[in-house]
């Protein structure tokens, strides 16, 4: 398997880590299987819009400052997963309160789990993969993310939750000083 591809299966699961936080809390409730597949394509299609919305942000931005543009996508991962570290010790917590079975709910809880995605569509162009490949791997893992903690949502409960939201962070803020530190050495 080459480095590339690596990286980005890290990429998606950091991102399926975040993705089955709000599946374990929707879990808790209990889930029909029905819906664990709309929402598993809820979310798998807010993660690839996110990431394509920001590969066009981090193409323009690249044209405008060059080679510096990798860095800033890096820069933008590590800040996103200090950030969802931070929101995961909080109390607040409200995409887990939301009914994630149709409307409102779903299309609120697609987009706030889906933002980390802007940042790493950002950077997902400098990292050596085809971007129809880095997709189709972030929404496969995203889907079985979902269905993954939608069904181990009730066996696992709120510690889960708030610490598998903990844990993508840090993988999102690891990986973005690791690709940077590759980035620099002009490694992979």
């Amino acid at each position: 398997m080459s480095a590339a591809l690596v990286k980005v299966l890290v990429v998606a699961v950091a991102l399926a880590l975040d993705v089955f936080a709000v599946s374990v809390g929707a879990g808790v409730r209990g889930v029909p299987g029905g819906l664990k597949i709309r929402i598993g394509i809820a979310f798998a299609c807010a993660e690839v819009g996110m990431n394509i919305l920001g590969a066009g942000l981090g193409l323009v931005a690249g044209h405008l400052i060059g080679d510096y543009a990798g860095y800033i996508g890096f820069a933008a991962l590590f800040g996103l997963g200090i950030y969802m570290m931070r929101e995961s010790r909080s109390d607040l917590g409200p995409a887990s309160r939301l009914d994630l079975s149709k409307g409102r709910g779903l299309l609120l809880a697609s987009i706030a789990i889906s933002l980390d995605s802007l940042g790493i569509g950002f950077s997902i162009l400098y990292i050596g993969v085809p971007m129809p490949l880095s997709l189709i791997v972030i929404a496969c893992t995203s889907v079985a993310s979902t269905m993954f903690g939608l069904t181990l949502g009730s066996v696992l409960g709120r510690f889960a939750e708030r610490n598998a939201a903990f844990l993508g962070g840090l993988l999102l803020a690891l990986t973005g000083i690791v690709f940077a530190g590759l980035k620099a050495l002009n490694v992979g």
